[in-house]
């Protein structure tokens, strides 16, 4: 039950290109990066802005908060973990945007294991091995592009994959859908 009929805390004036940004959407992951199983040393940030290009060799290339642990991370070792989210690891995603509490830290959260690009969600079947190639600053982000290393595909989560639209989490593929089945 509510009084108001819209939300509360709406900007009266939202600004075009956010808008414009929300309606694209896009698939979750979450890039992680950092040695040692301390966990004081590692970074996450969870990341919808990111495109796979193709090649020989293909790369990532994501918007970063500039300031955030996990670019200055990335920098420091240049190398980093991207995971592709499951619906089920919304609140995984929510810890390491920042949004929810995570006592102790958002690798608490979940299990991870050390490789060779960083830490590594366990329960993450499609993961890439990323190296930096390239940074420059584009707006208020930092434009990183990765070549990719190394590459693990697994089958879709039973859960689907995790989309973002609209300042929303929803499931890209609901489960059982026969598009959830690897082309």
């Amino acid at each position: 039950m509510t009084i108001h009929d819209t939300h509360p805390f709406a900007d009266p004036h939202p600004d075009p290109v956010r808008r414009f940004r929300g309606r694209i959407g896009g698939a979750v992951t979450l890039w992680t990066s950092g040695p040692g199983a301390a966990g004081s040393d590692r970074a996450g940030l969870t990341v919808s802005s990111l495109v796979v290009a193709l090649g020989e060799p293909s790369h990532v290339i994501g918007l970063l908060d500039p300031d955030a642990d996990l670019t200055e991370t990335l920098r420091e070792t240049g190398r980093a973990v991207v995971q592709v989210l499951a619906w089920s690891d919304r609140g995984l995603a929510e810890a390491f945007a920042g949004m929810a509490p995570a006592p102790g830290g958002p690798f608490r959260v979940a299990d991870f294991e050390d490789t060779g690009w960083g830490p590594r969600l366990v329960s993450a079947g499609t993961w890439a091995g990323v190296e930096l190639v390239d940074e420059r600053e584009v707006g208020w982000s930092a434009e990183v592009t990765c070549r990719i290393a190394h590459l693990e595909i697994a089958d879709d989560p039973v859960s689907g994959a995790l989309g973002h639209r609209r300042g929303r989490w929803l499931p890209l593929v609901p489960p059982g859908h026969p598009l959830g089945s690897d082309a």
